[in-house]
């Protein structure tokens, strides 16, 4: 599960969905559809559009998954930090009610403004 303490999953990197669509299909509620992914060495983000979902790979074999699922009308803030000259990562901060706050790296090339915006669109209605 995605440690709430520390909130943080880091250096995503943006995938095509399509190879991560197996891992995530039976999760998926009908007619629920994923939008972006982004994956780390072990672990994987995918945005859908009901909700983010998170794949956390465990153990040595990593056979073990743990899935956390956090839905876009349960957010109740977020924030995002662009990368710059010296700091090519990019932030989003998002904050659950209930949960507390989630943090997710991502790598220089991944468009962290189209993640604000989906996220905006889903939790603002």
């Amino acid at each position: 599960m995605v440690d709430f303490q520390n909130g943080s999953l880091l250096k995503l990197k943006m995938v095509p969905k399509e190879k991560v669509e197996d891992s995530f299909s039976q999760l998926l509620i009908n007619g629920e559809y994923i939008i972006s992914a982004y994956k780390s060495v072990r672990d994987t983000v995918v945005f859908t559009d009901k909700r983010i979902v998170s794949l956390n790979v465990q153990g040595v074999t990593g056979k073990r998954k743990d899935y956390a699922s956090l839905p876009y009308r349960r957010i109740s803030a977020f924030s995002v930090e662009t990368s710059g000259v010296f700091d090519i990562d990019s932030e989003l901060e998002v904050w659950f009610a209930g949960i507390g706050k989630v943090r997710f790296e991502f790598t220089g090339r991944c468009d962290v403004s189209e993640i604000s915006r989906i996220i905006a669109e889903k939790s603002l209605v």
